[in-house]
């Protein structure tokens, strides 16, 4: 039998109740002997209870209580049926994921009524409830050290200041070690390096498509010139030096086919000069020094400036559609230092390296820094030398001042200027191409 408990609320006060049962000694059940009251009150403050088995009294006003708390201690680590005496420091095996620790009060009064709490550091927030349960459960647990603590109270609600402590450590697998999310990391990066050149290479593949296309299309303007209208234009000239000879009239045929004959002799001096111009791309190769010379004495007809060239680093074959962009912005640079500047020195550098880099620097007044963001109105030097600049992926610089003068660099990458690959290349090239060959990615024609 248990003495049930009453909670009255009035003006919010709750009557405070302590339950008696089997586990204090009371035996019996109440019997039901309505209206026969099983519960009556001495004259002293005793209760007396009638049960199925005898009378019972308590005493109110003399009730024994325990106020010593319980001793708590963990008796085991278990984990994946692997089970580890406690105290100690235990260590459980790799890819441990689940810990089952058990834990005891010895009470020798009333041991039904023991309660616990616990704690694991680093998975708790606080302390976990338990009631009279004598053992946690933990899932999910990651590689670390851990601390388990577990306090208890009696049945009087005294409860252990200390309780009892448990450490325990899950090593790491292989892949769950700094170490190998460090690799991952790299090998990360490493492969958004290779789709980085990937992506690089194709561009500029891409863009040498362009330039290729560019320049059979300038082939062929100049083999249809060639074919076409320089013939014509000789065969005219033949037929107007035949007019020439005696005729009916010969003195206003001869006025008139001699004019005929300047004009298409001229015709044929300018048609040859274009397709001398079309066609020095497909067959002048590295001239950019030479080019650069002739450019630097043609602009300095005018001026006593002191000019030098320099070239640093072994000439290399170039695309011709890019060298002759590198060219016209070069000579663009040339002629503003000889006519603009007022320098008494120029100094052109041509460095042939990983990328391609011209610079051309002078000692003058330098540029008006409005005219060097936007340009001059009306004119379309500096305008033109940035979108060439842009057409072959070249980065254009012009630093200026009036106590330094002026200096205009370009630097092309070496991808898209220089036409013949790097040794270091070929052999990445290579491997890759073998190592899809082994893994079978490599298409077949059919």
């Amino acid at each position: 039998m248990s003495i049930p408990t009453f909670i009255i609320a009035f003006s919010g006060y709750r009557v405070h109740c302590e339950l008696f049962d089997f586990q204090e000694g009371l035996i019996g059940t109440a019997p039901q002997l309505r209206p026969i009251p099983t519960l009556v009150s001495s004259s002293d403050g005793r209760l007396w209870f009638s049960t199925t088995q005898g009378i019972v009294q308590i005493d109110p006003n003399h009730l024994l209580r325990n106020t010593i708390p319980p001793s708590v201690s963990i008796r085991e680590v278990d984990s994946g049926g692997v089970v580890y005496a406690a105290p100690g420091d235990v260590n459980l095996p790799l890819r441990t994921s689940r810990a089952h620790i058990e834990y005891t009060a010895p009470n020798l009064s009333v041991p039904g009524r023991v309660r616990f709490r616990y704690l694991l550091d680093g998975v708790d927030k606080d302390w976990q409830d338990a009631g009279s349960r004598r053992e946690a459960f933990y899932t999910n647990l990651r590689p670390r050290r851990y601390r388990f603590h577990v306090i208890a109270c009696n049945e009087d609600g005294v409860w252990s200041d200390v309780g009892a402590v448990v450490d325990f450590s899950i090593a790491p697998a292989w892949y769950q070690t700094n170490w190998f999310r460090l690799l991952c990391a790299v090998a990360v990066l490493l492969v958004v390096w290779v789709i980085y050149r990937l992506r690089v290479r194709q561009i500029a593949k891409a863009m040498s498509a362009r330039f290729d296309e560019r320049l059979h299309e300038r082939t062929r303007m100049a083999r249809d010139l060639h074919d076409t209208f320089l013939q014509t234009i000789q065969g005219s000239k033949l037929v107007a030096d035949d007019a020439l000879d005696p005729s009916t009239d010969p003195t206003r045929m001869r006025r008139a086919m001699e004019q005929l004959s300047v004009w298409l002799g001229r015709a044929t001096e300018e048609g040859r000069a274009a397709l001398n111009s079309l066609r020095t791309s497909t067959t002048e190769k590295n001239d950019l020094a030479a080019a650069f010379r002739r450019a630097m004495e043609e602009s300095r007809i005018h001026t006593s400036m002191e000019a030098s060239l320099s070239v640093v680093g072994e000439a290399r074959e170039m695309h011709p559609i890019v060298r002759d962009e590198v060219y016209r912005i070069g000579y663009e640079a040339i002629r503003n230092a000889c006519v603009h500047s007022q320098a008494s020195q120029m100094r052109v550098e041509l460095t042939y390296d990983h990328d391609l880099a011209l610079r051309v620097s002078d000692n003058g007044v330098g540029v008006d820094p409005a005219v060097a963001d936007r340009g001059r109105e009306g004119h379309f030097g500096l305008q033109g030398m940035r979108e060439r600049a842009a057409r072959i992926v070249g980065k254009l610089t012009l630093v200026s001042s009036a106590s330094s003068g002026t200096e205009i660099k370009l630097v092309v990458p070496g991808s898209i200027i220089y036409r013949e690959r790097t040794s270091n290349g070929r052999k990445l090239s290579a491997k890759i191409k073998a190592v899809l060959k082994q893994l079978g990615l490599t298409s077949t024609p059919d």
